[in-house]
Formats: C-alpha cells, sequence, structure tokens
C-alpha cells in the first residue's frame, strides 16, 4: 500500500489508498515492534510525500493527517532500545506535527495520542542531555529548544483538553508552561494568546467560570513579562472580555470584580469599547444616576466617536434610564455642535421621545430641525433620509388609525425639507399621501393641489394616475376618470422601472383596476366601472384574474340590481340571477387551492339562488353551496393560528350550517335520505366547529349523531378525532364515541381487528393515569375494563392481532403496576403487573425475547410486594 500511494499519480486512486492504508493499520489491535531498515524508510518516505503533496493543496487537511498518523506510527514500531538522539528528535517532529494536525481537523481524541508520544521523547531526550551534559552553552541551548517544543506540545495538549471539555487537564498543562516561562521569556506573549483564546471559546460556549479562569490566565502571564507580554492593546482587550464575562455571569455578584476589569483595561489602553463597557456594567449593577453620570462625563471627555455616543444613550433607554438618556443626549449636541453628524443626534432624540408618548416635544425637535436645515445647520443625506422614513412611518400609522388629520401634519413635516420646484419620486409618493389624507377630509381642492405636484414629480406612476382616477370619480368627471384608466392600462403594459419593480408588477395593476371599478360602482358609475373592466381584460395577461375580477364585480353589480327589481320583472330577474349564478359557482369549483375564495364565490353564488324560483332545484343548490362553505370555513380554521380571526371564521360556519338545516328539514319529504349524505356531513361540521369554539352543547350533537337511523363506525371515530383535535379537549366525549364503535365493530361478523384495536388503542391511552394525582378507583376500574376487552379479543383472533399493539397493552399494564407499586397500593400493583404478563403468551416473533426478561423482573417484583406487604403489616401490628 505504501509502495502504491508513493508512485499513485491519479488523484481518485490517491484518496482510495490513503483510506484503505488508515484503515488497514487502524485493525492491527496491538502492532508488535518491527526491527526493519527498510519500513522506517517507508515511514519517512510517506511522511515527505505528505509534505510535498501539502504544498501544492492535493490532498485534504484529513488525508494529510490520516498519512501522518501511519508514518509516525510506524517510525515509532520501528523504535530501537535505545534510540538516537537523532532518531529521538525525528519521533519528536513527527508526533508533534501529527498530533496538531488532527487538532486542526477536530479530532482532539487522536491528537492526544500523538502528543503524548511527543512528550515522552522530550523528556527523554531532556533527561539524556541533562545527565551526559557538562552544562556548557551548547548543552544549554539543546536544553532549551527541548524546553520550548515541550511547552508547545502542552499548549497543544491543553487545546485538546479544552476542545474535550476537560478542564482540570487544561489546566495541568498550562500551569507546567507557566513554570517553564522562567526561562522561556519569549514565549509569554505566546501562552497568555493560548489561553485568551481558550477564554473566547468557553465563552461561546457559555461556560463563563471556565472563561473567566482562563482570561484571567492570559492577563497575570502577560504580565509577568512586560518585554514579550502581548502589548498593553491586547491586554485591555483581554481585560474586557473578562469584565463582559462577570456581567454575564452575575453582574450583582461579580460587579466589582468586572469593574475592576473593565478599570485595568482603560489603564491599558483607553479603548470607547471600555468605556462603554463600563457604563454598561454600572447599569446592570444598579449603579445610581450620580456614578452613571460620572462614567458618562469620562466618555465624553475621552473623544470617543458619535456613534459609541449614540448607543449609549440607547443603552440608558433600554435599562429605564430616561431622564439621564435625556441629559446625555444634550450634552452630545453641545459636544458635537460642530460635527457635520449632528443631525444623527437630532434624529435618535426626536425616535426617543416618540417611543416614549411625547409626541409635542417630538414635533417641537422637528421643527426645530426644519428651521436649522435653512439656516446654517443643514442634516447630512443620511441623517434627512432617516428622518423622512421615521415621519413617513409615524404618518402611515396614523393614516391607519383613520387619524387623517394628524397624518397629514406627519407628512406635512416631510414635506418641509423639501425645496420649492424640487422633483424626485419620494416626493411624490409623498404628495399621493398627502392626497389620500386631503381625499378622507374631504378636501378635494387640496388633494387636487396635491396630486397635481405629484404628477409632476412622478408622472410614470400607475398610483399616481389611480389617485387622479379616485378624485376625478368623486367630482363625477367622467372623461378625467376614463383617461386615468386609460394611463393605468398603457402603464400596466410598459416595462418596470428599477425603483418600482417591488410594486408596479402586473398583479399591482389588475388589483387597482379592480379596485378601480368597485370604486365606480360604489359611486353608481357603471359606465366607468365598465371601462376599468374592459381596461383590465384588454392590458392584463393572467386570464383567471381577470375572469374572477369581471365576474365578482359584475355579479356584485347585479345582485345589488336583482334586489331593486320590481315583482313583473320576476322571470327575467330568475333568468338573470342563474346565468351569473353559474359563473359563481364554476368559479368556486376552479379555486380548490384557495378555500377562502372557494368559500366566498359559493356564498355568493347563494346569495344569487336566492333571486331565482324557489323549486326544489334552487333549494337543493343553496343547501349544497351552504355545506361547501362551511366545509371551507373548518379549512381555513385549520390553516389559522388560534386568534379571534379563528372564531370569526368558526362562528360563519356554524351561520351556514344553521341555514342549511332549516333547508334540509324542509327537503327532508322529498329527497331519499337513505342515500343522501347531507345530515351526516352538517353533524360532523357542527361537531367539529362547536368543539374547537370549546361550546358547552357539544353533547347535543353527539348524541343527534346517535340518534341517526345507521350510525357509521368511520363516523364515530372522526367524531373521536375532532374531540381532541386542538384547540377541542372534550376526554369524555372522545371515549364514549369510541366505545360506541368499539361495540358496533364487535357487532359486525366482518369486523376489521385494526379497527377494534384502534378503537381500544385510543381509550386506554385516554384512561392511563398519566401521574400521582390520576391514581382513583374509578379510572383504574374503567381502565381494567378495556383491558378485559382487549384481552377477550386477542384470545379469540391472536393470529390476526397487531402484535406491537399487543407489546404496547403488555408494557402500559406492567407501567401501571410499578406505578401503583411506588404508592404503595401493593394488591393492585401485584393485580396490574401480573395484567401485564397475561399478555405475554399472546406475543409471537416477540415472546421469546420478552419472556426471560419479563419473567426475571416479575418475579423480582413479586419478592419486593411481599417483602413490602409483610412490613406494612408489620407496621400496622405496631400501632395496634
Amino acid at each position: 500500500l505504501l509502495e502504491k500511494l508513493l508512485h499513485e499519480q491519479c488523484i481518485e486512486s490517491v484518496n482510495d489508498v490513503i483510506e484503505k492504508l488508515f484503515c488497514e493499520f487502524l485493525s492491527l489491535e496491538q502492532p508488535a515492534k518491527i526491527q526493519d531498515p527498510e519500513v522506517e524508510e517507508n515511514a519517512v518516505q510517506l511522511w515527505n510525500w505528505a509534505v510535498t503533496k501539502n504544498i501544492g493543496s492535493t490532498i485534504t487537511k484529513q488525508q494529510k493527517a490520516k498519512v501522518r498518523h501511519v508514518a509516525c506510527r510506524l517510525l515509532y514500531l520501528c523504535e530501537s532500545e535505545n534510540p538516537s538522539e537523532n532518531a529521538t528528535r525525528k519521533q519528536i517532529l513527527m508526533a508533534s506535527k501529527t498530533g496538531r494536525t488532527w487538532l486542526d481537523c477536530k479530532n482532539p481524541k487522536l491528537a492526544d495520542i500523538f502528543l503524548s508520544l511527543a512528550v515522552n521523547s522530550l523528556e527523554t531526550l531532556y533527561c539524556r542531555l541533562t545527565s551526559h551534559g557538562d552544562g556548557s552553552a551548547d548543552i544549554n541551548t539543546l536544553k532549551g529548544d527541548i524546553e520550548k517544543d515541550l511547552l508547545r506540545v502542552l499548549s497543544y495538549k491543553a487545546e485538546s483538553a479544552v476542545a474535550q471539555a476537560n478542564h482540570q487537564e487544561a489546566v495541568s498543562c498550562i500551569q507546567r508552561c507557566k513554570e517553564m516561562l522562567l526561562r522561556l521569556p519569549k514565549e509569554t506573549g505566546y501562552l497568555s494568546l493560548i489561553c485568551y483564546n481558550f477564554g473566547v471559546d468557553t465563552y461561546n460556549q457559555h461556560k463563563h467560570e471556565e472563561s473567566s479562569f482562563w482570561l484571567s490566565q492570559s492577563y497575570d502571564i502577560g504580565k509577568m513579562n512586560l518585554k514579550y507580554s502581548p502589548g498593553p492593546e491586547m491586554q485591555a482587550k483581554i481585560l474586557r472580555l473578562l469584565a463582559t464575562v462577570y456581567l454575564e455571569l452575575d453582574c450583582l455578584k461579580y460587579q466589582d470584580k468586572a469593574l475592576h476589569a473593565v478599570s485595568l483595561a482603560n489603564k491599558e489602553t483607553l479603548h470607547p469599547a471600555g468605556l462603554y463597557l463600563k457604563i454598561r456594567i454600572l447599569l446592570q449593577s444598579g449603579a445610581s444616576d450620580e456614578v452613571v453620570k460620572t462614567g458618562l462625563t469620562e466618555l465624553l471627555d475621552s473623544k470617543v466617536p458619535l456613534d459609541v455616543c449614540l448607543n449609549t444613550v440607547k443603552m440608558l433607554m433600554a435599562e429605564d434610564r430616561e431622564t439621564v438618556a435625556f441629559d446625555f443626549l444634550k450634552k452630545i449636541c453641545q459636544h458635537f455642535e460642530s460635527s457635520p453628524e449632528l443631525g444623527s443626534v437630532l434624529l435618535l432624540h426626536i425616535e426617543l421621545l416618540l417611543q416614549k408618548g411625547k409626541e409635542l416635544l417630538g414635533k417641537q425637535k422637528i421643527e426645530d430641525a426644519i428651521t436649522g436645515h435653512y439656516t446654517g445647520k443643514p442634516l447630512s443625506p443620511c441623517a434627512l433620509t432617516s428622518l423622512h422614513l421615521l415621519l413617513w412611518d409615524r404618518g402611515s400609522k396614523h393614516f391607519e388609525a383613520k387619524n387623517y388629520s394628524e397624518a397629514l401634519q406627519w407628512y406635512n413635516y416631510s414635506l418641509s425639507f423639501y425645496k420649492v420646484g424640487q422633483l424626485d419620486q419620494n416626493l411624490g409618493k409623498l404628495q399621493r399621501n398627502r392626497a389620500s389624507c386631503f381625499l378622507h377630509l374631504q378636501q378635494i381642492d387640496k388633494a387636487k393641489e396635491a396630486i397635481s405636484d405629484a404628477t409632476k414629480c412622478d408622472p410614470n406612476s400607475i398610483f399616481t394616475h389611480f389617485s387622479v382616477y379616485k378624485i376625478a370619480v368623486l367630482e363625477k368627471d367622467l372623461k378625467k376618470a376614463a383617461e386615468a384608466i386609460g394611463e393605468i392600462g398603457v402603464l400596466a403594459k410598459a416595462p418596470v422601472s428599477s425603483g418600482d419593480k417591488l410594486l408596479v408588477t402586473e398583479n399591482a395593476a389588475a388589483s387597482l383596476l379592480s379596485l378601480a371599478a368597485h370604486i365606480a360602482l360604489e359611486n353608481e358609475q357603471q359606465e366607468t366601472a365598465v371601462k376599468a373592466l374592459e381596461s383590465l381584460c384588454e392590458h392584463v395577461q393572467d386570464n383567471e384574474q381577470v375572469l374572477n375580477a369581471l365576474r365578482y364585480v359584475t355579479a356584485l353589480q347585479n345582485v345589488s340590481q336583482l334586489s331593486r327589481a320590481s315583482v313583473q320583472d320576476a322571470d327575467e330577474c330568475s333568468e338573470t340571477a342563474n346565468w351569473f349564478r353559474k359563473i359563481a359557482w364554476n368559479t368556486a369549483l376552479q379555486c380548490e387551492g384557495s378555500p377562502v375564495r372557494m368559500r366566498d364565490f359559493f356564498v355568493l353564488s347563494y346569495q344569487l339562488y336566492r333571486f331565482c324560483i324557489q323549486d326544489r332545484c334552487a333549494l337543493m343548490g343553496q343547501k349544497t353551496c351552504l355545506l361547501v362553505a362551511a366545509a371551507a370555513c373548518l379549512e381555513i380554521c385549520r390553516m389559522l393560528p388560534q386568534s379571534e380571526q379563528q372564531v370569526e371564521v368558526l362562528t360563519q360556519a356554524l351561520e351556514h350550517i344553521h341555514i342549511c338545516w332549516e333547508l334540509w328539514r324542509s327537503l327532508k319529504t322529498s329527497v331519499d335520505c337513505c342515500k343522501d349524505p347531507t345530515e351526516t356531513l352538517l353533524l360532523l361540521y357542527e361537531f367539529e366547529a362547536r368543539a374547537k369554539l370549546n361550546d358547552s352543547n357539544l353533547e347535543s350533537v353527539l348524541e343527534s349523531v346517535l340518534e341517526l337511523d345507521n350510525v357509521d363506525t368511520k363516523m364515530l371515530e372522526t367524531i373521536a378525532a375532532l374531540a381532541m383535535e386542538p384547540p377541542a379537549h372534550f376526554p369524555v366525549l372522545c371515549k364514549k364515541a369510541l366505545r360506541i364503535a368499539l361495540s358496533l365493530h364487535k357487532q359486525d361478523p366482518h369486523a376489521d381487528l385494526s379497527h377494534c384495536s384502534n378503537c381500544l388503542h385510543s381509550l386506554i391511552q385516554l384512561s392511563l393515569p398519566s401521574g400521582v394525582g390520576e391514581v382513583e378507583p374509578h379510572v383504574l376500574n374503567e381502565l381494567w375494563g378495556y383491558y378485559e376487552e382487549a384481552l377477550s379479543i386477542i384470545a379469540t383472533t391472536t393470529e390476526d392481532f397487531p402484535e406491537l399493539e399487543i407489546l404496547w397493552l403488555l408494557t402500559r399494564a406492567w407501567n401501571t403496576g410499578i406505578l401503583l407499586y411506588s404508592l404503595a397500593q401493593y394488591p393492585e400493583a401485584e393485580k396490574w403487573c401480573g395484567l401485564g404478563m397475561s399478555f405475554l403468551r399472546h406475543l409471537g416473533s416477540l415472546q421469546e425475547s420478552y419472556q426471560t426478561q419479563m419473567s426475571g423482573l416479575y418475579s423480582e417484583v413479586l419478592d419486593r410486594l411481599d417483602k413490602a406487604k409483610k412490613s406494612f403489616i408489620m407496621e400496622e401490628q405496631q400501632l395496634v
């Protein structure tokens, strides 16, 4: 294998040979010593091969580790009784590098093997030099080199121990390294950084106590020799992390240590992070406002960047130091008065005032900012953009709350920052928002003025033309409305500009045109609505969307007309309604993937049915529409999280079910009820809706189910499942339905045993005591009855009863016995354990494997029960 690897050129073959070589070597349990110079030479060649391949990165780090593993172990197997100094050095090199490679591969266990070999070889070589040395400078240099190598290998062992969560081993290794630093002062920085890395690793693993130890060690080691320490910047970094660890470990308990650490850090090197951390510690340890203010003064005096000061303000607000935060903000404004970034301070001040509900003060600050912007203190572009977003967000929230005057004021603040004559797309959006506010405030002239400005800024926006359309409809300007519809249609087909990709899509255009039709109909402008729909059909490619919008809007229009139709037009009214009813019905059938749309179209179909001649066919259609609408409501409810919306949908379902019941009662006289599933479906739908609404009348629905002429076992099992489907929780009704279903299964001469098994499983699962509080006689008696039922069924049909189900029954009965035993109910415990044992003989292939185990346990339990009974009797006699 070695020769094949050394001469192999194909990369894929190299990978296979390395893997095979490594596996073959690992398969040797205790390889014997090899006294063969050729094998030793092969080991060295293999090592050198890995070195050359590593240079070109032709093998992975894992493969390099495996090759080095084999080469190093082979070299050690070839070791003579008294190896030469050169051979020992070769072993040290290979063992230490192999261990390091395994560490880099995140395999510390394999790394330990080689690091231990390296330590032993280093100690052997050191002893040899000490015993034969004469104290000359050369010998001392060699000993120093060995100690340096030993320190490195010990640090690797410590790293391996940390990776394996062996804290004490790591501490022991580092302690040896520290003792060697007196003779190797140049390694001070290296060892300090090693301990710092351990501190970082353990901190990231949330092992704060270990992290504090390693960081303390790192700092202490760095102080041992200032000449070779990592430097004051690194020492300060170590101390800041140490302070953070104390802070997160327990701020109240370790506040003194945390403050001491951060103070030392700031003495080493004054850094914004250290000053910020100090204030954070003071806040979390509950320091007084005066003490915190001292820290804030120190922060400002140290000339830290503005962003650090702003983050400090946010931290003060998060810690409920509102007064201190606003006071500090004023000082920041004074301190950075000449800075071009002063706008960021002003923006944060406004934001915090609004967050705390101080809207009047916030408005005052905004007005000051507007004044300053035009009198020598302009806001930077970045700050101005952020302020616009803040103002728009505020305006939007007031608009959604229907507080249009207040929304307009916030939008006007934003407008104040735009120069007269400035043209900008964002200004166009702002003017549209202002126009919407004016429209709701019925200030049409101001709305027209705002939209006129929006058109100048953003003439190619469909939203601008939609606003023009809304104003035209309100003013009954049919010509202008038609022009606006035309512009929207043209823009719907135009290429989308990069800035509007998120909004101006074909779907957005379709939605706006459909909404335009609605608005026209609401304002009784049928001609305009027709034009909007024609534009929708002409310019939007989504045929289904076009068809749905056209049918829906047209149907709504005709429903309103139908409701106003005179008695003389009854036949024509019925015919028109039926035409639209078919459209709504067919559209509903196309909405299988959307239960919301399906429900809406079936409800619409039901409404249209009511304008048709009320014959038997129309009543059947209405019944079907309501039945499917109720089913769709239940499907919507399953998709929603538990909320008020879910309650609303379930209430809608019950309304549809209630009307459907009335229709069904009038139809029952002329329909073959035996073949029609309406009654069954209505009961199932009603049960599910009432169960999820936690309705107290739920049991009456189950009673209605039981009164059916042919109660179906599948229906009862479905009802049992619905009774326990979250948020419903009706275990009593569930068990009642299951018991009746089981009884019906047993009466069937061709009963399916799997159904019987499932019913019994569910009954037992619901009845099993889940804790000490549920162990009551009536519960155990009920449960015992179900087990007897199971045994009687199994006894008659052992071969057909599911074996895993028998095993489940066995374990649950046995566990019940053990629970009773722990409660000192010894007779009951023996009875239930015995019940569990009685299922053993019914097991098939699993019987043999469980027989020995269960029999031994049962004997042990019986012995303990006898002892417990005797002890119990003796205690009673002593009491007597």
